[in-house]
This record gives structure tokens, sequence and C-alpha cells, in this order.
């Protein structure tokens, strides 16, 4: 039963881990319809497009995350239920794979970031630093909220490891 906690516990924090990408999104919104009216320069205007863009991006990784995570919960009592054992091995291999995939994720992420800031040193026109900029900011947020995900998910795949050892789920 330890198993099925840890596991349940891992999942709501990723719920409300992914809410911070929602909260993001919200606020790049917001921003997009503050330039859209408020915006009276080239640059303000540049940044209408941009924005919004980012928000819609940041909205559909948190709601695609929100209610991944959220379903899983019940998913989880389900298969620890039916096979304890397959759904100890399915858990272990899930967070391996998943540290692999944030791994990429910090190399790549970095690399855009160092794009899309050279980019504001060489390309001076409002839309391309408009972009510049916001994806710089949008890429800081999923680096953020990604970081947090991946010091829980390599905490969870260190207590699953404890349970196996403690609990012997696995013969």
């Amino acid at each position: 039963m330890e198993l099925l906690k840890l596991a349940t516990e891992w999942a709501k924090s990723e719920v409300f881990s992914t809410r911070f990408f929602i909260f993001f999104a919200i606020l790049f919104l917001i921003a997009s319809i503050g330039f859209w009216q408020l915006g009276k320069t080239d640059l303000a205007k540049a940044y209408i497009i941009p924005t919004l863009v980012a928000g819609l991006l940041l909205m559909t990784i948190g709601l695609g995350l929100f209610y991944t995570n959220k379903s899983r919960i019940t998913q989880f009592k389900k298969a620890f239920n039916s096979d304890t054992p397959a759904f100890f091995l399915s858990e272990i291999e899930r967070s391996e794979s998943t540290l692999k995939e944030y791994t990429v994720v910090f190399k790549a992420i970095p690399i855009l970031i160092i794009v899309a800031a050279l980019l504001i040193l060489f390309i001076n026109t409002p839309t391309w630093r408009a972009v510049s900029i916001t994806t710089i900011a949008m890429l800081i947020v999923i680096l953020l909220v990604d970081g947090t995900a991946y010091a829980r998910i390599e905490a969870y795949r260190k207590e699953l490891k404890l349970v196996h050892i403690e609990n012997k789920i696995i013969k």
C-alpha cells in the first residue's frame, strides 16, 4: 500500500506543479492583451503575437499535463490492485525514461535561449526583438517548472527503489 500512496502523492504533486504552466500562460495572455490595448510603440505592438503564442503554448502544456496526471491518480489505483509487481516495474521504467527526457530538455532549452539572445544582438528589428525576448521568458518558465518536476521524479524514483528494497515487491 505504501507504493500506491507514494505514486499517488507524486501524481498529486505533478497536478499542482502543472498549474504553474497555466498561471504563467494566463500572465502571457494578459500581457498580449495589454500590448494590444495599450501598445503605442513599434516594439510594444511587436509583442502582441509572440506573447499570445507563448501563452497558448504554455496553456496547452499546462492543461495537457494537468489532465494526464489527474487521470494517472485513478489509473494508479487500478494498476496497483490488478498487478502490484507489474505496476512497480512500469513506474520504475517510466520514471527512468522521464529522467532521460528531462536531460535532453535541460540541454536543448539553454541552447534555444542562447540562440534567442544572439538574435537580440544581431537582428535589431522590433518583431525579432519581441520574439526573442518572449521566447527567452517562456523557456525560463519551462526550465523553472521542469526543474522542480525533475527533482520530484528523481526523488520518486529513489523512493520506489527504497520501497522495493524494504518490501521486496518483486521476488
